[in-house]
């Protein structure tokens, strides 16, 4: 996207997206699959394109050493605004930078973390591969690449619910949509971006689903038992058949703990 074209959007964002039940179970069950793989704490965390914290702050709460990116000074705005509020133990441990995901490492000084984040950011790139590139040259050797993308193959299921069915036909060809916040997205596919972190060194260690069933209906937050909804779709996120029809997924690689390069894309590989 633009330089900062969150600016327009991080109200709607962060005070709207993340605030509804379904904000809400997106961080819970991330954060879930997370600690299936992370290292205990302390440890460091990058989250490129972390914008306001949502995912940064729950690990910090548990000692994790966090640093987010991202190239929207107004949802660094807002994630500053929320990190102010923790205790001073939780402050210390988050650092905010403003740059682009595609300048991590320098941005950062050339550091290694253990873990980095990239969650609902490859969706509005039209390459994903330059930036899944970055993501595993800043983790350290055995760290941890988590992604967070647009399932490709469920973008019929919105506009059919919806009643739109040209816009649903059409779907079942395309490779992205807009989104609820009117921007532009594009979707991937789990195989695909395996593959561009196996090209880098990187190998998926597993995958899940994120929404599922929140995703197809409007919950209000002040009715809603929100840790109900949450642990279905986490129960839902781990297993097939349910996790292939997710909103969007989640992939985590493991960089190979010895020293690597990147290898070359296969000629005419189109994965």
């Amino acid at each position: 996207m633009p330089d900062d074209a969150w600016a327009a959007l991080a109200d709607a964002f962060v005070d709207g997206a993340y605030s509804s039940v379904k904000g809400r179970v997106r961080t819970f069950v991330l954060h879930q699959q997370l600690l299936r793989h992370l290292p205990d704490p302390p440890a460091t965390v990058l989250d490129v394109g972390g914008g306001a914290a949502h995912q940064s702050l729950p690990l910090a709460r548990l000692g994790y050493d966090v640093t987010v990116l991202d190239q929207s000074a107004a949802m660094l705005a807002k994630a500053d605004q929320r990190v102010r509020a923790e205790p001073e133990q939780v402050r210390r441990r988050i650092r905010l930078i403003e740059a682009a995901g595609e300048q991590a490492e320098v941005a950062t000084g050339g550091e290694r973390f253990a873990v980095v984040l990239c969650h609902g950011v490859l969706m509005y790139l039209d390459d994903p591969e330059p930036l899944v590139n970055v993501l595993c040259r800043c983790v350290e050797p055995g760290g941890v690449v988590s992604v967070m993308a647009l399932n490709a193959k469920t973008l019929a299921v919105r506009p059919a619910l919806d009643h739109r069915w040209a816009d649903a036909l059409a779907a079942f060809e395309a490779g992205s949509e807009v989104g609820v916040l009117g921007a532009d997205t594009r979707g991937d596919t789990v195989e695909g971006l395996a593959s561009l972190l196996q090209l880098a060194e990187v190998e998926p260690e597993g995958w899940y689903g994120v929404w599922l069933f929140t995703d197809w209906m409007e919950l209000p937050l002040d009715t809603t038992d929100i840790m109900a909804v949450a642990n279905v779709e986490l129960q839902a996120s781990l297993r097939d058949p349910y996790r292939q029809l997710s909103r969007v997924f989640h992939l985590i690689g493991r960089r190979s703990p010895g020293p690597g390069r990147l290898r070359e894309r296969p000629p005419n590989d189109h994965s």
